[in-house]
């Protein structure tokens, strides 16, 4: 199997940014949390933002494992939607006190490009800090959006650490269609 080369890069606030937080672009729109989110609808939402930036952790994980991380009360779901349909997510995981970690978040293709993407940061940051949080952080790699680091740095994180890694291309093990193109590789078929 084909392993990949990437690199992580992890950054963080130690407070609250100051700034006033993008407007939401034209266009009918609501962010809402999400409860107890389905398991399926969950998988449409992961495979619908991370599948053209490789992500595929969350698709190796059963129902049982997976419910077991969304449904704790330290993991917080809320959904962008854009003209009715889903337009992206952001997952946010509080399980070590005064910590907020964003897990994940993305917009669906089709959104990006239209001014989505600060006003969907700009929320989860504000979301983050909400309650007892010291810290915010989030890591970003190089498969991911072009421009994902410097929006983050944008926002107001700052890099703390960088980390090489290899793992088995996941088109290679069934894990992402062998079909899925993406800008830094190969197609396989």
């Amino acid at each position: 199997m084909a392993l990949l080369e990437d690199v992580v890069t992890y950054l963080e606030m130690t407070e609250r940014p100051a700034r006033t937080p993008a407007p939401a672009p034209r266009g009918p729109s609501a962010l809402m949390r999400v409860e107890k989110c389905p398991i399926s609808y969950y998988r449409y939402l992961y495979k619908e933002v991370g599948e053209p930036w490789l992500w595929y952790e969350r698709r190796r994980l059963d129902d049982a494992a997976l419910a077991a991380i969304l449904h704790r009360p330290e993991t917080e779901l809320f959904v962008l939607y854009v003209g009715g349909a889903p337009g992206g997510y952001f997952e946010l995981d509080r399980t070590v006190e005064h910590q907020c970690e964003l897990s994940y978040i993305g917009l669906v293709p089709h959104v990006i490009g239209r001014g989505w993407g600060r006003f969907l940061l700009d929320a989860a940051v504000d979301a983050a800090w909400s309650g007892t949080t010291r810290r915010v952080w989030v890591h970003t790699c190089t498969f991911d959006h072009p421009r994902a680091l410097g929006a983050y740095q944008k926002a107001g994180f700052r890099v703390f650490d960088r980390r090489p890694i290899r793992f088995v291309d996941p088109r290679t093990d069934g894990t992402l269609p062998r079909s899925l193109a993406h800008p830094r590789l190969p197609t396989l078929d």
